[in-house]
């Protein structure tokens, strides 16, 4: 008999679907990022204020980061597991890194929104 002991984990293919599609928006943001920064004839505080005064960029970049926390999720999960064998000590660290990117989301809220 196995005796397995598990801490949060998910395998298969949904995980691996996920950071697909997360890499890919995040690509198409820095890409759409990057075109913009490129055609601005000047940069300053004032560009850079103008286009994250529409909802839309303010939506698409909260859209990035949950991206960007959920793929990190994934990754630190998937390390964390392969290479902390004590259960306890994993179970701390998933804890951990959970609140962390809890506390990030809503610190890109009250950034983004000025909440």
């Amino acid at each position: 008999m196995v005796n397995r002991i598990v801490t949060g984990a998910h395998y298969g293919l949904r995980d691996w679907l996920v950071q697909r599609v997360t890499a890919v928006v995040m690509a198409v943001y820095v890409l759409a990022v990057a075109v913009w920064a490129l055609w601005q004839p000047a940069f300053g505080y004032d560009v850079w204020t103008e286009l994250f005064s529409g909802n839309t960029m303010r939506s698409f970049s909260l859209l990035f980061l949950l991206g960007l926390f959920y793929h990190a999720w994934i990754g630190v999960r998937d390390i964390v597991m392969d290479y902390v064998k004590p259960a306890s000590i994993r179970l701390l660290i998933h804890v951990l890194v959970i609140l962390a990117l809890i506390l990030y989301v809503i610190w890109a809220v009250q950034i983004l929104w000025g909440l």
